[in-house]
C-alpha cells in the first residue's frame, strides 16, 4: 500500500493501548453507530444546523479519544455547512466522515 488508508481498513485510537484509557475509548467506539445514525437522519432531513452541531461535537470528541483522522473529516462537514457549500459537497463530506466512523475500533491492531 502506498501510505494511504483503504476504505475498509480498521481505524484505531492512538489511545487504545493505554490501559487507563482503554475502557473510555471502547465506550466511544460503542456509541459510534448511534452517532452515524444521527448524522444520516440529519442529512436525510436536510437539518443543516443540527448536522453542523453534531459534527462540531464529533470533531472535538474524536480528537480527545485519539481518533485523529475523524476530527478533520468532521471539521470538513462543519466547514462545508458553515460556508454554504452545495448540498452535493456536504453529502460527500458526510459520506467520508461516516466511512471513518464505521471503521473506528477499540483496542489496538494485532
Amino acid at each position: 500500500m502506498s501510505g494511504t488508508t483503504s476504505r475498509t481498513e480498521p481505524l484505531y485510537s492512538t489511545l487504545g493501548g493505554d490501559p487507563d484509557l482503554r475502557e473510555i475509548v471502547n465506550l466511544f467506539v460503542a456509541e459510534m453507530p448511534g452517532r452515524v445514525t444521527t448524522l444520516l437522519k440529519q442529512l436525510h432531513a436536510q437539518d443543516w444546523e443540527g448536522l453542523r452541531h453534531t459534527t462540531h461535537q464529533l470533531r472535538g470528541a474524536a480528537g480527545s479519544y485519539g481518533f485523529h483522522a475523524i476530527s478533520p473529516a468532521a471539521g470538513a462537514v462543519e466547514d462545508a455547512i458553515r460556508s454554504r457549500q452545495p448540498e452535493a459537497q456536504i453529502r460527500q463530506s458526510v459520506a467520508s466522515l461516516i466511512d471513518l466512523c464505521r471503521r473506528a475500533r477499540g483496542g489496538t491492531p494485532i
